[in-house]
């Protein structure tokens, strides 16, 4: 079987993995590989105003913007309905960066895809990580096709980014665990937009916080979050379950009341904040969602997977594959996980409604889960 070389292996072609494959590809000889033919629909549309200007610094920007309405659409603003029953708004219009962008998440991630394709990163969708082993300086992957558990190749890398999400497989591989802050899980519908008010929605109630967006093709998504041993299962499977949930929040009833035939139930996706416990170790780092997860009440996510990629690339062109890079990259992540572990924990303590409700009453607690 041969095996193919490359410098740098890149597991995952999600935002971080995208990023950094469009970021690297004219210092290094890049491969990226995703086990997805091609991106699904999935939640988390809301792209911070500063993402702009990574998009801008890598030629990304005007591509973007040329397809306005169609994979993005302008974010005027936030109605928060937390703390208490009066609405408030957040808005972006004195935001040097602009406004938040609502994406449709399928389409950008293919925009980023294609892009590193026509920018020459040699890119294996439909592939995955089967193993690996490190040998004479150089990683030795092992990758699966996706769809048949007959077709397996080599590829032997200088250096790993492991950029495949939560699951962290690469790392996970290595036997490196995950350390869980708490249990929450988004449950998410879409549906029909006639509202003429299209900005966002944030609703706090007892058992969790209701999210609602409209998104590009005049959809919106509606998204319950809750911790995943408060709500019997069966309550967060089918759309009649989730209308009946909504039926406790005004705010959200709402949106939803009205569609009730037309609301396409998406499922349950994990929503928890999660750290790796090590993020680089020889010729790998874990990048975005495999190195941290943030609650998306933060709004960060996109934009950690993003610049993280940035910083990652400045390192590896200024540092190589050395323990140097290790170094950084390891106390970088930590500072942006001990910072953004306080800004969550004061945006949760201002909603003192249910304090003694379990869900907000962990979160008054600093203690971590198992």
């Amino acid at each position: 079987m041969e095996t193919e070389k490359t410098e740098i292996l890149i597991i995952g072609g999600g935002i971080a993995g995208c990023i950094a494959a469009i970021s690297l590809i004219d210092t290094y000889q890049v491969t990226l590989l995703d086990k997805l033919p091609e991106p699904t629909e999935r939640i988390g549309e809301s792209l911070a105003p500063a993402s702009q200007r990574i998009l801008k610094q890598l030629d990304l920007l005007e591509g973007l913007e040329n397809q306005v309405g169609t994979l993005y659409q302008k974010n005027m603003g936030m109605q928060s309905y937390w703390g208490n029953d009066q609405v408030h708004l957040v808005d972006d219009l004195r935001n040097p960066d602009g406004f938040v962008k609502n994406l449709d998440r399928q389409a950008f991630e293919t925009y980023l895809r294609k892009t590193a394709e026509a920018r020459g990163v040699r890119c294996l969708w439909g592939s995955k990580l089967h193993s690996s082993s490190y040998e004479n300086a150089r990683w030795q992957v092992q990758l699966m096709a996706s769809e048949t558990s007959l077709s397996t190749s080599t590829i032997s890398a200088s250096f790993v980014i492991d950029a495949s999400g939560r699951q962290s497989h690469f790392a996970r591989s290595l036997g490196i665990k995950r350390q869980v802050e708490d249990r929450l899980v988004a449950c998410w519908v879409t549906l029909p937009n006639t509202k003429t008010n299209t900005m966002s929605t944030i609703s706090a109630s007892e058992n969790g916080w209701w999210y609602s967006a409209v998104i590009p093709g005049n959809k919106r998504v509606v998204a319950f979050h809750t911790d995943a041993d408060l709500v019997a299962k069966s309550e967060l499977k089918t759309t009649a379950s989730f209308l009946e949930l909504a039926k406790g929040n005004p705010v959200m009833w709402s949106l939803l009341g009205e569609h009730e035939n037309a609301i396409a139930f998406k499922g349950t996706v994990a929503a928890n904040s999660t750290k790796l416990e090590q993020v680089a170790g020889q010729q790998w780092v874990a990048l975005g969602d495999a190195a941290l997860s943030f609650d998306p009440l933060s709004s960060q996510g996109m934009y950690n997977a993003m610049a993280g990629a940035m910083q990652l690339q400045a390192l590896l062109v200024q540092y190589g594959f050395t323990e140097t890079l290790q170094k950084i990259h390891t106390e970088q992540t930590e500072n942006i996980w001990q910072h953004y572990l306080r800004h969550k924990g004061i945006f949760y303590q201002a909603e003192t409604r249910w304090k003694e409700s379990a869900f907000w009453k962990r979160r008054f607690e600093t203690d971590h889960c198992d």
